[in-house]
């Protein structure tokens, strides 16, 4: 496989992949699944060497010492390969994206207009750690026509080298151009991609806040953006608690390091007297640190005490903060002041709660009496994803083949002309739907 560095001319790989994936653009259904089918036999045969790649980076990344939550997304065992892998072929079983007609209208007689599905053409995907997320994202990338640049991080390089090297073996014996999938590996490349406006549609950066805001600062490229996971959870005065305490343990301590993990606990002051003790013990049984306000402190006086920058932290570690609130509404404001629009979450069984929670909190995922951690393009049944988009215009929340598409215009005429329509005797529009 070709590593591809700043020596080569970026832009002639950018044309590579823009080349292949016209030709990705206008394959069958049948020959993309084909295409997911190899990707998903040759990773099973690479398994190993992909392991072996992937302790090698985790033995550098410590050595280096990386953060702890940054070395958690960077492990790949056996179990999260193996999901991957799944999720290839799942996505190989969700219907075709492209060709879908979404409008289908009579201008006059004979003039006939549509509105049809179509990919974006080359997406440029820059991510950290998490080594499965290049094989995430190339399957939706084929799935939906795409052509796909890599930009891993450096403590991932191995890792996502073995992966791509397997995917454009499997793509090797199949109808699409294996020069479809690029992968990346310095910091000078994403800088270089970044002013590839000709030949990239759409750029994913995943990772931190101040680092999506490089991106969209440097580049006039399109920019999906996923940066912080600030996710909450609301108790609410009506909660089940024997509900409330294995939800809360699952969203916090299930696996800390990912974005839709919580990092902060809003309980309501009715309740907190009976659900903190019983809430903090749980967690604290999975080595979770707590950090409280004055009024949590006054029931659990042995933890730690919260400040304002806890409330704007994303901890991606067994760290929660807890904070009291008298209402439902102040639990909301507190959210839409702090969080960042990923995923927020109420446990209560007043239906009026959850509507008022449902509409009022400004998140791209909004959950009822159900863990956080159910924000994945995988549980949603996309497959896999790209990532979280945290922005408000769509595509929102977790971004499968419906944010990879876009559409054209089709027209079919016999000869028609504007003039026939404009001026004393215009002729009107018919503007009938068609089936």
């Amino acid at each position: 496989m070709t590593i591809f560095n700043i020596a080569s001319p970026l832009i002639a790989i950018a044309g590579q992949t823009r080349q292949a994936a016209s030709k990705l653009a206008i394959l069958s259904t049948e020959a993309k699944n084909q295409a997911l089918v190899a990707i998903a036999q040759a990773l099973e045969s690479a398994r190993d060497e992909i392991l072996q790649a992937n302790v090698a980076d985790c033995e550098a990344a410590n050595a280096e010492g990386i953060p702890k939550p940054l070395y958690k997304r960077l492990q790949l065992d056996e179990h999260k390969l193996r999901d991957a892998i799944a999720g290839v072929r799942d996505v190989g079983k969700l219907a075709d994206p492209i060709g879908k007609v979404q409008i289908h209208r009579e201008l006059d007689t004979g003039l006939i207009l549509k509105r049809i599905t179509c990919p974006l053409g080359v997406l440029g995907i820059i991510f950290e750690a998490r080594p499965e997320a290049a094989i995430q994202i190339v399957s939706l990338a084929i799935k939906s026509g795409n052509g796909v640049i890599l930009k891993c991080g450096k403590e991932a390089v191995g890792s996502c080298e073995a992966i791509v090297k397997a995917i454009k073996q499997g793509l090797s014996h199949t109808a699409v151009n294996p020069d479809a999938v690029q992968l990346l590996t310095t910091r000078e490349e994403t800088l270089e991609l970044l002013k590839l406006d000709k030949y990239v549609d759409l750029i994913i950066p995943r990772g931190s806040n101040s680092f999506v805001r490089f991106v969209q600062e440097n580049t006039r490229i399109p920019v999906l953006g996923h940066a912080d996971g600030i996710c909450h959870l609301y108790i609410d005065k009506a909660a089940d608690l024997s509900k409330a305490v294995p939800i809360t343990v699952d969203a916090k301590a299930q696996y800390p390091a990912v974005c839709n993990a919580i990092e902060t606990l809003l309980v309501h002051q009715s309740i907190a007297n009976e659900f903190l003790p019983k809430v903090a013990e749980a967690l604290q049984e999975r080595h979770v640190e707590l950090r409280g306000d004055k009024r949590t402190l006054k029931i659990l006086p042995n933890i730690a005490t919260a400040t304002d920058i806890d409330w704007q932290t994303e901890y991606s570690d067994f760290i929660l903060s807890i904070k009291i609130v008298d209402s439902i509404e102040d639990a909301i404001a507190h959210i839409n002041e702090y969080g960042s629009r990923h995923t927020d979450a109420i446990i209560t069984e007043d239906s009026n709660s959850v509507e008022t929670f449902f509409g009022l909190v400004n998140s791209a995922n909004i959950f009822h009496n159900c863990s956080t951690r159910f924000a994945d393009g995988f549980r949603y049944g996309f497959g896999a994803e790209v990532g979280i988009s945290t922005q408000q215009m769509p595509p929102r929340g977790p971004v499968g083949l419906e944010g990879l598409i876009t559409y054209k215009y089709q027209m079919t005429g016999d000869g028609h002309i504007v003039a026939t329509y404009a001026g004393a005797n215009a002729k009107a529009f018919t503007h009938q739907d068609l089936v």
